[in-house]
């Protein structure tokens, strides 16, 4: 079951959005979702457009938007339970903190990301580009090896969804790697990274597959051979591969933008017009985090020097290394600043850390507690959507306290609270409740589907290896349903206990039907 399964208005336009996104037609998307944010009702397509909104602005570079494009999606997103709509935003939060110059959220941003993605149980076509927008925040921020990382989930989740190899190759991961190495003073290594990029290229042209690579990765191959070229190396320049070629593709994309204006500085030094590529680095305008600060001054000094002006071409360089030392010593402040506050404020964080959990979270499952259960519930009711709950309660626990103690009680919690996440239906809630009583909350859901989701949970608990755990003390589940029936005159609260009610004494008649068989 696909994200977008979860979605019941607009379904269409949403994936008319990420296939304008995906040709690099990002304004066009962008006023498709602004359509759909202001039309729909349903919180799923509004959270999802807002999150696609997000990645456009940024593919488009309208950074004086990005704050508040971020804090839209946050609010949209904060109460739905659904991994890939937090690490995709994470991802996106990630790339956008970076291009204004905020590492330190960044940083943040793509622990987050990494954590909820890895959570998603069912990835899908839409948690592949969540890994892929992950992969490109490394990839900006110099993280190179878990860029590669990224890039290699992503791809691996598309090819079980059915996306072809080729559109997450990802030549800017590599291209930003090799471009990396050129400013720290190797440039045998950035030729070698160059090389591979080029050979995967050239694979995908002979399997007749370069037609389905997208557009902003076109571009990228286009720079990776004219970054070759400029460096000396031979380069094809007609076809399908001519570099001058690959860098007319991008679209609407800033980044491919950037790439074009460096792109043609390159082939101006590879066809012996340094003067000329001088000149218009004198006056081409592109954003820092493209490809580094320090790639304009490197070109200049590459430029400079067959140009026969070394002196020049040795200030250039320095001034670029100089850059990239600076961006490296940034990332180590981040690092090191951020181990000294945690240092500094461990028992502060403790503290809050201590508080957070007493306020939303149970301490030992790790699952949300009440005061989370019901105000998640509450926010359902009021968005007019059907939702049952399950009041599942453990059937020998009070035995398994007698006779193992109260330790072997709290491993038995822990591993129930587990075997019922592991088996509910991607958007289904579940939090201990108190003692050994757990709820699910169903959304959009009847009975008839309740009842399913509690033959799955009795099965899963009943073939769990309780012997070993608690030698001699079986395990089980009792589960009773009830729907939360919202209405007028009738308050969250009356609705919220009177479906407590009912589905307790469901619970209560089904542990009385155990002990009577």
């Amino acid at each position: 079951m696909g994200w977008l399964d979860r979605v019941d208005d607009q379904v269409d336009a949403l994936r008319r959005a990420r296939a304008l996104q995906e040709v690099s037609r990002s304004a066009e998307a962008c006023t498709l979702l602004d359509r759909v944010i202001r039309t729909t009702a349903d919180p799923y397509a509004r959270a999802d457009a807002l999150v696609q909104r997000l990645s456009a602005l940024i593919n488009l570079g309208r950074t004086a938007e990005f704050t508040r494009a971020i804090e839209e999606a946050s609010a949209a997103v904060r109460d739905l339970a659904e991994p890939y709509l937090h690490g995709h935003l994470n991802a996106l939060a990630a790339l956008a903190a970076h291009h204004q110059g905020a590492l330190d959220r960044c940083v943040t941003h793509l622990v987050k990301a990494a954590r909820a993605l890895t959570a998603d149980d069912d990835p899908d076509r839409d948690t592949a580009w969540g890994w892929h927008d992950l992969a490109m925040a490394y990839s900006y921020l110099s993280f190179h090896g878990h860029a590669l990382g990224a890039i290699e989930r992503a791809r691996q989740v598309g090819l079980t969804a059915g996306i072809p190899e080729e559109t997450f190759a990802a030549p800017g991961i590599r291209l930003r790697n090799a471009v990396a190495l050129d400013h720290h003073g190797d440039s045998d290594g950035c030729l070698r990274v160059l090389r591979d990029v080029a050979g995967d290229f050239n694979r995908f042209l002979r399997l007749g597959r370069a037609s389905s690579i997208r557009p902003s990765s076109l571009a990228a191959y286009g720079y990776a051979a004219a970054r070759r070229a400029a460096l000396g190396d031979r380069v094809e320049s007609d076809g399908d591969a001519d570099p001058a070629r690959l860098l007319g593709h991008g679209g609407d994309s800033a980044r491919a933008r950037d790439l074009r204006e460096l792109g043609q500085v390159c082939l101006a030094v590879a066809d012996g017009r340094p003067i000329e590529a001088v000149a218009r680095l004198d006056t081409t305008r592109v954003s820092n985090e493209t490809l580094g600060a320090a790639e304009p001054p490197r070109l200049r000094s590459i430029a400079l020097a067959r140009a026969g002006d070394h002196a020049g071409a040795h200030r250039a360089d320095r001034h670029a290394f100089r850059l990239a030392a600076q961006r490296s010593d940034r990332l180590r402040d981040v690092y090191i600043d951020g181990i000294a506050a945690r240092i500094d404020h461990e028992e502060m964080r403790r503290e809050a850390a201590r508080y957070e959990g007493e306020a939303l979270t149970d301490p030992l499952t790790g699952l949300p507690n009440r005061r989370r259960l019901e105000r998640y519930i509450g926010a359902v009711v009021a968005r007019g959507e059907r939702v049952v709950i399950g009041v599942c309660d453990l059937d020998g626990f009070k035995a398994v306290n007698t006779r193992h103690g109260h330790h072997s009680g709290d491993l038995v919690l822990q591993r129930i609270a587990g075997v019922i996440n592991r088996v509910m239906r991607r958007g289904d809630f579940v939090a201990r409740y108190g003692g050994d009583e757990f709820v699910v909350v169903l959304p959009e859901t009847g009975m008839p589907e309740a009842n399913d989701v509690a033959r799955r949970i009795q099965a899963a608990v009943r073939t769990e290896d309780w012997e070993t755990l608690v030698p001699g003390t079986p395990v089980g589940v009792s589960i009773g349903f009830a729907e939360v029936a919202g209405g007028s005159g009738v308050s969250i609260r009356e609705a919220l206990g009177t479906a407590f009610e009912l589905a307790d004494r469901e619970m209560l008649r089904a542990k009385e039907g155990l002990r009577a068989s």
